[in-house]
């Protein structure tokens, strides 16, 4: 992975180099073309949660000639509520004999090596990279949800296995889904025809509630330690690496490396915290700025509170006019060259599955992978930068050396949790 001073790559190149030949730098065909294969296409679920179930279905809907086959995770009850909301909304092509329910840690190697063509990673990512790399090392395409890695060590393994993808003509589709979008893929069309001109900065919000409803809610007493942070991985910095800036700001960032024809910035420094009391150890409010080469600077703001104004939105300010992406039900732009998205918004998580399935079946498959450890690493210098209140360089965040995830986790690994960021008195590793 070059410097972002020395990277000259633009979208297309990009795209041209990676293998995802489905997205062009202004183009966005719904079908490819080719003649397309016409065998079922057998999936496999890794993470059986909320997230993971719903990838499924979008899998199934996307290719009529598909079927669920294998399903795994850490969690009996989380795989039986997968099986039965699935077998409830797909029926006919849910197809996961008692053989094929996968409990435990090496439940992915079993998934993966149940004849599937397609693997569904969805569990939290800090298990993404070591589960990737299995994924392409045995010859499957691989959808991975945001985010690719919780440290540089897990980027750089997540950014091998891309490579070896493209390398072995799989398929790679990121989690990180707005590119998918068909409103904002309309906006990016009007920014790279001068709509508003040279961009000068770009403002993303992802201001919204807190993930309790979705994880942290009650521990059981049976639970050990090891159970409930998996159970509650939002609070916890070494397996979801914070949701706040990583999770919500990450699609945010995505988008600003997008508008800026994905070169990397050279830096960034932060200011964040935690307000709410809890046992995790990540922030509940940051906010980012990130500085390119060409001095432009990319404004990013993030809180997971309760009771607070909530909005996800870009704006992105260019020399003649401003697009504006949020803050109403269609992109809009203002100044010399007034615009408005005249569609109708697709579902871009259910497009992303549409177009991946198409692109297995052309024979010429999306690899997202490198633009996704990309923006992955985008998160953890922003958020290295928060939790040290230091200015933290790409090159830094790319070679840290700190590792917060085990290399095998059991249900007996004692996990030590590293201390709440002090900004000033947390240390860059």
């Amino acid at each position: 992975m070059k410097a972002p001073h020395s990277q000259t790559t633009s979208r297309r190149d990009l795209l041209k180099t990676s293998g995802a030949t489905a997205l062009g730098a202004l183009a966005f065909p719904h079908v490819l073309s080719g003649a397309p294969s016409t065998q079922t296409l057998r999936i496999g679920l890794v993470g059986c949660g909320g997230r993971g179930t719903g990838a499924a279905r979008e899998a199934l809907n996307a290719d009529r000639n598909t079927a669920i086959v294998a399903l795994g995770d850490v969690f009996e009850d989380r795989l039986a509520r997968s099986l039965e909301y699935l077998q409830k909304h797909v029926p006919d092509r849910v197809r996961v004999d008692k053989a094929r329910r996968f409990l435990g840690f090496d439940a992915y190697r079993k998934v993966i090596a149940s004849d599937v063509d397609v693997v569904l990673l969805a569990t939290p990512p800090a298990f993404r990279p070591q589960h990737l790399k299995a994924a392409v090392e045995a010859g499957k395409h691989t959808f991975a949800e945001c985010i690719a890695a919780v440290d540089a060590p897990g980027v750089r393994s997540f950014l091998r296995s891309a490579e070896l993808a493209e390398s072995k003509n799989l398929g790679l589709l990121s989690g990180f889904c707005w590119r998918y979008d068909n409103s904002a893929r309309a906006a990016l069309e009007q920014i790279r025809a001068g709509a508003i001109g040279p961009i000068r900065a770009i403002y993303a919000t992802y201001y919204r509630q807190s993930f309790t409803k979705y994880y942290g809610r009650q521990r059981r007493p049976e639970w050990s330690d090891l159970q409930w942070q998996i159970r509650d991985w939002g609070d916890f910095l070494w397996l979801g690496g914070d949701l706040c800036i990583g999770l919500s700001g990450g699609h945010s960032v995505d988008k600003m490396a997008w508008w800026m024809n994905d070169v990397m910035p050279v830096k960034a420094v932060g200011v964040g915290g935690r307000q709410f009391p809890g046992e995790g150890n990540t922030f509940d409010h940051g906010q980012i700025v990130y500085e390119y080469a060409d001095g432009v600077r990319g404004f990013l703001g993030v809180r997971c509170q309760d009771g607070c104004h909530c909005e996800n939105a870009d704006y992105i300010i260019g020399a003649t006019g401003v697009c504006t992406i949020g803050r109403g039900p269609a992109p809009v732009i203002t100044g010399a060259n007034p615009w408005k998205f005249p569609g109708k918004r697709t579902r871009m998580h259910q497009v992303e599955h549409d177009e991946f399935f198409a692109s297995i079946r052309s024979g010429r498959p999306i690899n997202d992978g490198r633009r996704m450890a990309h923006t992955t690493l985008m998160t953890l210098m922003g958020r290295m930068a928060a939790y040290t209140g230091q200015e933290i360089a790409w090159e830094q965040a790319l070679n840290s050396r700190q590792q917060l995830v085990p290399d095998e986790v059991d249900w007996n690994t004692k996990i030590e949790l590293t201390p709440t960021p002090q900004p000033g008195v947390t240390k860059f590793i």
